[in-house]
């Protein structure tokens, strides 16, 4: 990890400045966990708008050690949190020794220095991807909010690697609607709750919040999960009591007719296939 005094830091940048105030403020937070500093520190250098930086990478490391490290519980699923947020939203195509996006700070620091900041930012999502089983038994024993078990399967979702589920997720958080594309004739297709049964998903081909009393098109759930990764949300969304998606789940892994084309589609694919990553 970096040191202290090191001037990499100034060579760093997040989404406003460099990094230049980063060591201060992660001295306070290993001396004394703050939710105010880490506020700070996340949204003032590591995060905006679903883009990491450079300073982001190199933060990591003391994070999934003050998580690994710390007796509070609390303190320990809100960093395996924001920390898989970060991962979610970094490019699951870079590679070692260093993304390729680095190669001006590679000039200025080394290669060395941006092949060790990478490797450290891998080791340590590993370390926090060892917590979940703590993190998930937290969160199943303590009354704990739909919305934050939601980013927790987020974070999950993104330490195994499995980029366009997390991002899915976050991307449509409250989980009550999601958006879909007919990958038959490129249209937006609209999952929405019943009006009367939230439990059932139906398919809309306007936004239902713009467009009332449109005709809706129903979805068949399915009756078992064919597709591993709906098996693990399935699994794990359950195991920490996340009963809105529970629910939904079979929704969405179901088939309806595209409002639009009336092809039918099925609706997992279809609503990953925005997700680059």
């Amino acid at each position: 990890m970096l040191k202290w005094n090191s001037d990499v830091w100034g060579k760093l940048t997040g989404p406003y400045s460099s990094a230049d105030n980063v060591p201060v403020l992660l001295q306070q937070l290993m001396q004394e966990y703050s939710q105010e500093v880490f506020d700070e520190l996340f949204q003032e250098f590591l995060f905006h708008q679903n883009t990491i930086y450079t300073a982001t990478y190199a933060v990591m490391p003391f994070l999934a050690q003050l998580a690994c490290s710390t007796s509070d519980e609390e303190v320990r699923k809100e960093l395996f949190i924001n920390c898989g947020i970060i991962e979610a939203s970094r490019d699951g195509r870079d590679e070692a020794p260093f993304p390729a996006s680095w190669a001006e700070l590679a000039e200025d620091v080394g290669s060395s220095v941006c092949t060790e900041l990478y490797r450290e930012y891998v080791e340590a999502i590993g370390k926090l991807r060892v917590l979940t089983k703590e993190v998930f038994a937290f969160t199943a024993q303590h009354p704990i909010d739909e919305l934050e078990k939601r980013y927790i399967l987020v974070a999950d979702a993104a330490y195994r690697g499995s980029y366009r589920p997390a991002n899915m997720l976050m991307t449509f958080s409250n989980g009550d609607e999601y958006v879909a594309v007919c990958p038959a004739c490129e249209e937006d297709v609209y999952i929405w709750p019943n009006e009367d049964h939230a439990e059932i998903l139906q398919a809309y081909e306007d936004d239902p919040v713009f467009h009332t009393g449109q005709e809706s098109q129903p979805i068949v759930p399915a009756a078992s999960f064919a597709d591993e990764e709906v098996r693990a949300l399935a699994e794990r969304a359950a195991a920490i009591g996340e009963r809105t998606l529970a629910g939904h789940l079979h929704y969405l892994a179901g088939e309806t007719v595209c409002p639009s084309c009336r092809e039918r589609i099925s609706v997992w694919p279809s609503l990953l296939g925005t997700f680059t990553m």
